[in-house]
């Protein structure tokens, strides 16, 4: 059983938060795990405050990139070091698999080292200039900012925000999701490590558990904090959003979604089979650019959807512990009982239940967040459960007669954050992904990330990008200088 971190880190300083406790409970077996205890609003003022002299701290603010980035390149390091530890601590808090969050744990070192890579290769500009003067173009951290993450994948989207946060010379508040917090705190132990050993402030990163409706509105209206980065549903970044605007600070938004999957006639089935699979059930379906809705070329609709639900009903459904498991439980009970209400929703409206659609048989299952993977089919495009986010093992399939139906249907959401396209044409391929309004689109393949690619999302999808060399920058402000040449009076008193 691994070590459970339950303190709060607060302004430097690990302790118990002054907040309500909280249960975490293993979703596998409903047994409690830790019990943390939650920070108020004054603890995140006292971060806040503490996170801005650590930023104007000289040993931080007059420290060269190339010696920042070492900073992120011992963090990395660390996190490999301990990817074992900090997999079986989000296996037992989230339920995914030992595989899946022990890549979760690899990815975010990666984030750090290509964050720190990017940073020491950062260029400033000097720009053309128009008069005698010359002219640069410089960065500036923004001091203090907000780093809020949802539960599905928190290490992963921790380092997304950390790292390039950290790379551009600021403090961070960091809110981890109430149900997930452990894994958030175990990456702040991690993060204070590599501080200490580099004799910069601790306060660098405050890791803050507690509720959205406390601490995440807390970090969001503090006035030190000048930037926020959220990922998580759409209406709470749009209560978000609307805070940051009334405090004229920059806000990146990671919301839901409701991807389409494309197989056209010509797909390798085979190849579109495990990539259809893999892009709704990994992860249990709690991702927000699952595959959720199928759209099949008529002609093979039958046989390709009579395949899909076979090997649906042998994918197999357990703890994220046995190495066996395909499907991990869900979160939380209650998530568990949304995405039931959700199905059941479903065939309110008209849907066939091809295959699961129901938490599994046996006393294995029974104290679990449990749901069997579903497909169902019957439905329009128009219908709720086309149109909402469900984020759980849930594939609506779809026929599809042409490629203009097929994009009106596809981006017929309000939500537009990714795509798969599973195709042997390269021409079609091309032209879908162009026609398609999404932030990612995939080709013959699904749930494929670079730390090096930028994210985004399209419509309620979101606002703002991660990762790429742009990450930072989006971090910082941007300052102009000018150099006067002339030995000359500006001539306007003359």
């Amino acid at each position: 059983m691994p070590h459970f971190p339950t303190d709060a880190l607060i302004a430097g300083q690990w302790r118990r938060g002054a907040g309500a406790p909280f249960e975490t409970v293993d979703p596998a077996t409903g047994r409690v795990l830790a019990t943390v205890h939650t920070v108020t609003a004054d603890e995140v003022g006292e971060a806040a405050e503490a996170g801005a002299r650590a930023a104007a701290d000289p040993a931080w603010r007059d420290l060269l990139p190339h010696r920042r980035a070492r900073l992120l390149y011992r963090i990395a390091e660390l996190v490999e070091d301990a990817a074992d530890e900090l997999s079986a601590i989000q296996t037992a808090d989230t339920g995914k698999t030992l595989g899946e969050t022990r890549a979760l744990a690899l990815s975010a070192a990666g984030t750090f080292r290509y964050t720190g890579a990017a940073l020491e290769t950062a260029e400033e500009t000097i720009t053309p200039s128009r008069g005698e003067y010359v002219t640069m173009s410089v960065y500036e951290p923004i001091g203090v900012v907000g780093a809020i993450n949802p539960w599905n994948s928190p290490i992963a989207s921790d380092a997304q925000k950390i790292a390039p946060a950290l790379a551009a010379g600021n403090a961070v508040l960091l809110k981890p999701a109430l149900w997930t917090p452990l894994v958030s705190l175990a990456l702040g132990h991690i993060v204070t490590r590599a501080l200490d050993e580099l004799a910069l402030p601790t306060a660098l990163l405050s890791v803050l558990p507690g509720s959205g409706r406390t601490v995440g509105d807390a970090v969001v209206r503090h006035p030190l904090v000048g930037r926020v980065g959220f990922t998580g549903g759409t209406a709470t970044g749009r209560s978000l959003a609307a805070t940051a605007a009334r405090k004229l600070i920059p806000a990146s938004l990671e919301l839901g979604g409701k991807s389409p999957t494309i197989v056209r006639a010509d797909a390798d089935v085979e190849q579109a089979l495990a990539g259809v699979m893999f892009g709704i059930f990994s992860s249990s379906g709690q991702s927000c650019i699952a595959g959720s809705r199928l759209f099949v070329a008529r002609e093979i609709y039958d046989d390709f959807t009579g395949e899909l639900v076979e090997r649906v009903r042998k994918l197999r459904v357990g703890p994220g512990t046995d190495p066996g498991t395909q499907v991990g439980p869900l979160v939380h009970h209650d998530h568990r009982d949304a995405v039931a209400a959700h199905v059941d929703l479903a065939r309110s409206e008209g849907a066939r239940v091809l295959c699961g659609g129901a938490v599994p048989d046996g006393e294995e299952y029974r104290a679990g967040a449990y749901y069997l993977p579903t497909v169902l089919d019957g439905l329009p495009n128009s219908a709720r459960t086309c149109q909402e986010e469900i984020f759980g093992p849930v594939l609506a399939a779809l026929p599809y007669d042409d490629e203009d139906d097929l994009v009106r249907r596809a981006n017929g959401t309000v939500y537009g954050l990714a795509c798969g396209i599973w195709t042997r044409d390269h021409r079609a391929a091309w032209r879908l992904a162009r026609r398609i309004d999404a932030g990612t689109v995939w080709i013959n393949t699904y749930k494929q990330f670079s730390a090096s690619t930028p994210f985004s999302g399209r419509k309620d999808s979101g606002l703002g990008t991660e990762k790429g060399r742009d990450a930072i920058r989006a971090y910082q402000r941007q300052k102009s200088l000018y150099w006067g040449t002339s030995a000359a009076p500006l001539p306007w008193a003359n």
